[in-house]
């Protein structure tokens, strides 16, 4: 259901790689509120999903952009602005990727050339993509950028890897560069922690359906689908949450302030 909460504003959707993905949802979500977008991916994700369906139903063009290429960045924002033919209201980063978790390395025996893509990937690539766009001048005052996160960011889950600590930075980025962001043009950055979600990244973390079912268990409302994150997102990139910024908002069930559920205590109560 639309309410049209983005008639009018532009964005830029980072990460949608196939329809399992977050940012596809975000993007569809975006489009049926009014918004236009532009898509984007590194040049091999273009080659691997099916981003170019997301594009059709989105009406939306596609610029290839590797996220760690401050060049690549450069173009992407300056030719989005040329497309709209003005600046940019939102942007959703949602890349993340771990070669330790890809190669099956244990966080006990990390590849450091590994961990070091990996953080570039999923976390130094939000400050790449926010410095270029504060240099160009490219988000419009009171707009929005968001990045996806995940509580491993706060709370240890052993096989979510190194992958914990670029949530962290990710996060850290989000509130340093909010305040220069608040501070020269209004613009506010969050990120949002999201349930456990059956996307194609997240189903490759070892013990993935474990994490799933346990903060489903535990969570009084259950994890929250890739489709209400979408509808949350939108809501951030309106002018609806306008004074919402350096926040790390959970968008979880509850999970993130529960201690423990019933369905948890029946599971485990001696009988």
């Amino acid at each position: 259901m639309s309410h049209n909460l983005l008639k009018g504003k532009k964005g830029i959707i980072f990460g949608a790689l196939d329809d399992k993905s977050i940012a596809w949802k975000v993007a569809l979500e975006s489009v049926a509120n009014g918004a236009e977008i532009i898509l984007t991916n590194a040049p091999i994700a273009l080659r691997m999903g099916s981003i170019q369906n997301l594009g059709s139903q989105c009406n939306a063009k596609i610029i290839p952009a590797d996220a760690t290429s401050v060049s690549d960045l450069e173009n992407l924002f300056k030719t989005s602005m040329e497309e709209f033919n003005g600046k940019v209201d939102f942007v959703l980063h949602s890349i993340g990727m771990s070669l330790n978790v890809r190669k099956k390395r244990s966080y006990t025996d990390l590849n450091y050339d590994f961990l070091m893509k990996g953080l570039d990937v999923s976390a130094v690539s939000f400050h790449k993509m926010l410095q270029v766009a504060f240099k160009l001048d490219a988000i419009n005052n009171f707009g929005s950028v968001l990045g996806l996160s995940y509580i491993a960011a706060q709370r240890t889950f052993p096989d979510y890897n190194d992958m914990a600590e670029n949530k962290s930075y990710l996060e850290s980025v989000a509130r340093s560069f909010g305040y220069h962001y608040g501070k020269a043009k209004s613009v506010r950055i969050n990120t949002i922690s999201q349930s456990p979600t059956m996307t194609t990244a997240g189903t490759g973390v070892k013990g993935f359906d474990a994490f799933f079912d346990y903060a489903d268990k535990i969570s009084p409302m259950g994890n929250a689908s890739a489709e209400d994150c979408a509808k949350y997102c939108v809501s951030l990139f309106s002018d609806y949450t306008k004074m919402v910024t350096m926040q790390n908002l959970f968008h979880d069930g509850g999970f993130s302030n529960t201690g423990i559920s019933q369905d948890v205590v029946d599971l485990f109560e001696k009988k």
